[in-house]
């Protein structure tokens, strides 16, 4: 039989076959000769006792995707970071399903730094923008039919019948006039030497066993048990620990150093300046730690020295009126006369009109694990085990510090312990790869919390001015929507005002879709770029832009004498997915109806990442005057994600989102003074408590409609939905986050 040798995956295997550590990731295809054979260079780097747990020599590797063994082990290798939303259970599920695959006997490997694991949503090997299911939802299924399509090819060859005559389950070849059987296990010898399929056929929706199944998660005993790998638990021979000051200022640079004290602290080993700040390497953690803290360093603090919040506010301010045009349908100057243009001038209407300023601050990201990474630089590799969202950039990252083609840079991905945006930075990455390269050992560098929270890349803050009309009966016929704050695309991509003309996808998703049916309507965006560096935090844009149009609209509905249910139905007549979450979280929660006393509802509903959620929030305001606090009792949500790969992740991720977004619309506030972040922990910038977590009801909506994302979309809706409770409670607008009840309007 002639065997089927493709040209690029022999050279994909070479790369992959080199990675160390004993953790084989190595992809290979069916045919390879003797000669050339990676699972030789695979087996000469293993100990017999990972030979035999790996069944390296009777293997079938269809794809990049996909090893099954002897055995009968199906090994999956997840090109996504498993950071807490399931992907590590999800993306499997998409192979087994086409594989018709027994599983009980799928495993997981976290895959290399490799072009065939790029995402092909955005042709990069990132995990974010909740595309890890919209992405690779074709490719992980078609990558299970090829492997089934394979091993039913030589199931026929073996009976010698016809391959129609064959059909797959669990995990093995059954022929359909007969119980005879083969597992795939059996088939693999002879199915590695076959032809690859290009275009096999994939099941219908109402044909699926898998998913849509509360599967549960793959990696819940490794967690449960404590045998997950993190960034943190990395250990390796000869190790040392490095922590990195930075100056405290946006981009301060170091004048002196004086580090005589810190060197005499036991276990510390060098103390040098680097790039992003000084190292301090030492044998473990609390000697570098202590050397850090007794470093006595003198700063040049630069140009943003005197930056803090109110100036910054002011910038919004003096920039919001020369915006870029994003959207300008219909004709909102002429229909539009109000005139508010500062802070001085929260809200002004008439009959007819109304304008609003709203506000938003910066946040940090907080994960519960702070950055970190270790990294050995040798003379001809260079390994970096990191709790990364971006594989491709840590390569890359890699290879400009040593130097070494991008073949040589091995990348390690571990567990994260959250990512929410902020570990697809490559600041802490970059900390270990040059500590490294300077010393040629192995190197973790670690940060504490307070390092985490004042150098972060924050999620954006923005100024908003919105104004819109109402015709007699109430229905809002012009909108008018300005925004003004930082860019993120401007910090990530040189030059990018130029290549985007001042705009920012980014900065204005959320309200540039805006769903309802209004003919005049217009967003503008000021690009204003103080120094605060920002970053993708969950949900980016729509997390602030949703908080701003959902609440505005009831503020539109309110001036017309519209509930803001009814007018958001009437509006969303040519937004079917729209209206239908917003049904089914009204009609749930019981909108409209009586509640127990001293308790009001809020409601809000927001597309992002392709899919289309809607909240309504019970709250009460709790305690005496001087000291009232919002307690939010209830959230009720209606979810439609397209088809549901796993209904136990997409719950969990919307509650994750909940929490996430209720830290944020209670307590979050990164704020700034002399060029410096206040906030240090969680004394000051607290998350969400235990005794402040609501109930959650949610509903997901079934259809066969391609899968949306999951991982950020529970985050838009909560604060409009808390801040429009909070208005029925109150009678007081929430123009500004966190909500602070003695600031209301």
């Amino acid at each position: 039989m002639d065997r089927q040798i493709d040209q690029d995956r022999r050279k994909f295997l070479k790369t992959t076959s080199l990675l160390g550590g004993g953790l084989v990731l190595g992809i290979q295809l069916s045919g390879c000769e003797s000669s050339d054979n990676p699972r030789t260079t695979i087996k000469n780097m293993m100990t017999a006792q990972q030979q035999e747990q790996q069944s390296v020599d009777a293997a079938f590797f269809p794809n990049a995707f996909l090893r099954i063994s002897a055995d009968n082990r199906i090994t999956v290798h997840v090109a996504s970071s498993e950071m807490g939303q399931g992907v590590m259970t999800s993306l499997p599920m998409l192979i087994a399903e086409e594989l018709e695959a027994d599983w009980s006997m799928i495993n997981t490997e976290f895959a290399p730094a490799h072009a065939d694991f790029e995402n092909p949503k955005s042709g990069r090997q990132i995990t974010g923008g909740s595309a890890s299911i919209r992405g690779f939802w074709q490719a992980m299924r078609e990558a299970g039919a090829v492997a089934r399509d394979m091993l039913l090819t030589a199931a026929a060859q073996t009976w010698g019948i016809d391959k129609d005559a064959c059909y797959a389950k669990t995990g093995r070849v059954y022929q359909r006039a007969s119980d005879q059987h083969l597992t795939y296990g059996e088939l693999i010898e002879k199915a590695q030497y076959l032809p690859v399929p290009k275009s096999p056929a994939l099941k219908k929706p109402d044909e699926f066993r898998i998913i849509g199944q509360p599967v549960p998660r793959l990696d819940n005993k490794v967690k449960v048990t404590g045998q997950a790998i993190f960034g943190q638990d990395i250990q390796l021979p000869g190790m040392l620990t490095a922590m990195v000051v930075r100056c405290p200022v946006f981009e301060g640079k170091i004048k002196h150093i004086n580090a005589q004290t810190a060197k005499n602290i036991k276990g510390v080993i060098d103390i040098f300046e680097i790039e992003t700040g000084v190292a301090v390497v030492a044998e473990h953690f609390w000697a570098a730690k202590k050397g850090r803290d007794l470093l006595e360093i003198e700063w040049n603090e630069g140009d943003h020295a005197k930056l803090d919040s109110d100036s910054i506010h002011q910038q919004f301010i003096q920039s919001i009126n020369n915006g870029k045009v994003i959207i300008d349908r219909g004709n909102t100057k002429k229909i539009l006369n109000l005139n508010i243009r500062d802070a001085s001038m929260n809200h002004t209407s008439t009959k007819q009109q109304t304008a609003a300023i709203f506000e938003t601050p910066y946040l940090a990201h907080t994960c519960m694990e702070p950055m970190n990474c270790t990294a050995h630089v040798q003379k001809d590799r260079c390994d970096i085990w990191v709790p990364t969202q971006g594989q491709e950039p840590t390569q890359k990252t890699g290879v400009k510090i040593t130097g070494l083609p991008k073949e040589k840079v091995f990348v390690h991905t571990t567990f994260l312990g959250g990512g929410f945006g902020r570990r697809a930075e490559q600041d802490f990455v970059k900390d270990a790869i040059l500590i490294s390269n300077r010393l040629k050992q192995p190197v973790k560098v670690i940060w504490t919390r307070e390092d985490d929270i004042q150098h972060d890349f924050y999620r954006p803050a923005t100024y908003n001015r919105l104004t819109a009309s109402i015709d007699k009966n109430g229905k809002p016929v012009a909108w008018d929507h300005a925004i003004a704050g930082s860019s993120i695309l401007h910090r990530i991509v040189p030059f990018a005002g130029i290549i985007f003309r001042g705009k920012d996808d980014t900065s204005t998703e959320g309200a540039a879709n805006l769903p309802y049916d209004i003919p005049n309507f217009k967003v503008s965006y000021a690009m204003v770029n103080p120094g605060v560096p920002v970053g993708f935090w969950r949900s980016v844009g729509n997390s602030q832009n949703s908080f701003v149009t959902e609440c505005f609209f009831d503020e539109v509905a309110a001036l017309g004498n519209k509930d803001p249910l009814k007018l958001r139905q009437q509006l969303l007549s040519k937004k079917p997915r729209h209206k239908k979450v917003l049904d089914i979280a009204a009609e749930l929660s019981g909108w409209g109806k009586s509640l127990s006393e001293d308790h009001y509802h809020g409601i809000a509903v927001a597309e992002s990442f392709g899919s289309f959620v809607a909240y309504v929030a019970e709250v009460s305001i709790e305690g005496a005057a001087k000291h009232e606090y919002i307690k939010v009792h209830r959230i009720t949500a209606a979810v439609d994600c397209g088809i549901v790969i796993n209904p136990d992740t997409v719950i969990a991720q919307i509650q994750g989102g909940i929490v996430f977004g209720l830290t944020a619309t209670l307590h979050g506030e990164i704020t700034i003074k002399q060029g410096r972040v206040e906030q240090s922990n969680f004394h000051d910038y607290p998350s969400l408590r235990i005794d402040e977590m609501p109930v959650i009801d949610i509903y997901l909506v079934k259809n066969a409609e391609l899968p949306g994302g999951v991982g950020e979309i529970g985050v838009p809706p909560i604060a409009p939905a808390v801040a429009n409770a909070v208005f029925a409670a109150t009678g007081k607008r929430v123009r500004k986050l966190p909500i602070h009840l003695n600031k209301l309007i």
